[in-house]
């Protein structure tokens, strides 16, 4: 069934379309159905397959809420690059029915983030950006940055660096594979050695502010304890990621300030 914020979510899209320059930048999250046992698995433990799975259908609602909402202020256009192959119906099922989607189901994830960034450029928009699915809190100030940091005609690259050493979100204004190539994946060197590539390609690199993602269970913790603020956002201006929020009320996990090692079992340790 269809949730309220997901109706919210197409009420925000419909007035989107209405607005001028809808073809400015547009930003694909690089998003995976939701699978239990398959999706969100470094979640697990503290969390059960079950919920992490419905966490990050959460997690995916939240960041295309958080796009139409920069959409106000830029000319953003949201997609979700998606994954595995054929899993259409999922997408269309938890997010607005109209949203542009991307088959990026290659075996590389590299070839998986050119993918999208070719397809978003080649469907006619000014500049394209690739944006992860696990920081649905992501203050949307820092997309109408990143919009902003690719007017114009000079060619660039913009990155928004993660905690873990990774990013978030890179966009460019035309595609250059050699960004995503000889990258090791899923490690701490992965922001720098992208700056690398483009230092290679000759591109001026604006960087965005830090982030963190949630894939791992002190990610999770971080996230529980930054929504359950009284002050949501007050202080820093983080999304407050309504269905992420609600998710996490009915969600088996430890509660802020009690020690992740602590919560799991003793087999687990």
């Amino acid at each position: 069934m269809i949730g309220t914020h997901t109706a919210q979510l197409r009420l925000l899209t419909r007035r989107r379309k209405r607005e001028p320059g809808a073809a400015g930048c547009a930003m694909a999250v690089m998003g995976k159905a939701s699978s239990p046992g398959r999706t969100k698995t470094r979640l697990v433990p503290p969390l059960s397959a079950a919920d992490a799975a419905r966490l990050n259908t959460a997690f995916l609602q939240d960041i295309i809420g958080n796009l139409l909402h920069a959409g106000r202020e830029m000319p953003i256009a949201p997609h979700v690059a998606f994954g595995p192959a054929g899993s259409e119906a999922f997408f269309r099922a938890c997010l607005p029915a109209n949203l542009p989607l991307i088959d990026c189901s290659l075996p590389n994830f590299g070839d998986c983030l050119d993918l999208a960034i070719t397809s978003q450029l080649q469907r006619g928009h000014a500049a394209a950006c690739v944006l992860n699915a696990d920081s649905p809190t992501l203050p949307t100030r820092v997309l109408i940055q990143a919009a902003r940091a690719l007017e114009g005609a000079e060619d660039c690259v913009v990155i928004g660096p993660s905690t873990d050493g990774g990013y978030y979100l890179l966009g460019v204004k035309r595609a250059h594979r050699r960004l995503f190539e000889d990258i090791e994946w899923s490690t701490p060197r992965v922001f720098d050695q992208t700056r690398q590539r483009a230092a290679e390609l000759d591109l001026r690199v604006t960087v965005l502010e830090e982030w963190y993602d949630v894939d791992d269970a002190a990610g999770l913790q971080r996230l529980r304890t930054d929504l359950a603020a009284d002050d949501l956002g007050a202080s820093d201006g983080i999304y407050p990621a309504p269905n992420t929020r609600a998710a996490l009320t009915h969600l088996t996990c430890p509660a802020p300030g009690v020690s992740i090692d602590a919560a799991r079992a003793p087999a687990d340790r």
